[in-house]
């Protein structure tokens, strides 16, 4: 099997992100809302890329007829489906990802208008910065007409692989610099943080990689397809983040 787990291009922009100087610059509940506003849109924008992979290995058609793809892949998409949408918040009630970050905005006085009217007319030019917009652009596109292999990369080395180093190093950053009166109206985004580090680094991260394993399997070509989508993904995500420094530094 030609993996690419470790090619050189794919691990640099990994650690970059995972140590990206944005995460230092965050110290007051402002820097804060600065960030939240703009993530909101990589917190959204996932959703539609397991989607596709639902959509693509999974049933989810009427009438019901058995997946073609291997029934671990079925039950991997399924298993990550049901702790992204349906997960636990901190009272071990039922709810998506989306919305536990919605309130931890709500607590910290950011302001979700821009992301939930995009979602709505998904009007780049009134809504979304230019990062904003080729991030978006990008994984709507590949949720919309890629390849289930490359959108399985994107979400394995632009998400599930990336997130959970990337949340530990934005947690410890958080807990040394943020100000006294962001601490205290910090649990739900700390949870969140501490959430996606718990299930991506145990149990998603593995998921996603066993599928895109799976669909690329021996074919060359399939893997550097894959290479190249999510080699894009973090530079864009790599783009998205020296946007919201600049502003944060701007202010």
């Amino acid at each position: 099997m030609n993996s690419i787990m470790n090619h050189p291009d794919l691990l640099s922009h990994h650690e970059h992100l995972s140590n990206h100087s944005l995460y230092q610059k965050i110290k007051t509940v402002s820097d804060l809302q600065v960030f939240m506003e703009t993530h909101v849109f990589a917190v959204w924008d996932f959703m539609t890329l397991l989607k596709r992979l639902q959509n693509d290995i999974t049933c989810v058609a009427i009438p019901w007829n058995p997946s073609p793809y291997p029934k671990n892949v079925v039950r991997l998409i399924n298993e990550i489906v049901l702790g992204e949408e349906s997960d636990k918040d901190r009272e071990g009630l039922a709810c998506d990802h989306f919305t536990l970050y919605l309130r931890a905005m709500n607590d910290l006085g950011a302001d979700p208008d821009r992301l939930l009217n995009f979602s709505k007319d998904l009007n780049f030019d009134k809504w979304t910065t230019k990062a904003e917009r080729d991030f978006v652009t990008f994984n709507l596109d590949l949720a919309m007409k890629g390849k289930t292999h490359e959108v399985a990369a994107t979400f394995f080395f632009g998400r599930e692989k990336l997130i959970p180093d990337m949340f530990t190093s934005i947690l410890g950053d958080l807990s040394k610099n943020l100000d006294e009166s962001a601490q205290t109206n910090f649990p739900n985004l700390k949870y969140y943080l501490e959430r996606h580090i718990e299930i991506d680094g145990g149990e998603h991260s593995h998921q996603a990689q066993d599928c895109l394993e799976s669909l690329c399997g021996n074919d060359e070509k399939k893997w550097e397809e894959a290479r190249l989508a999510g080699v894009q993904s973090l530079i864009l995500r790599s783009a998205l983040w020296d946007e919201v420094e600049k502003k944060i530094v701007s202010k």
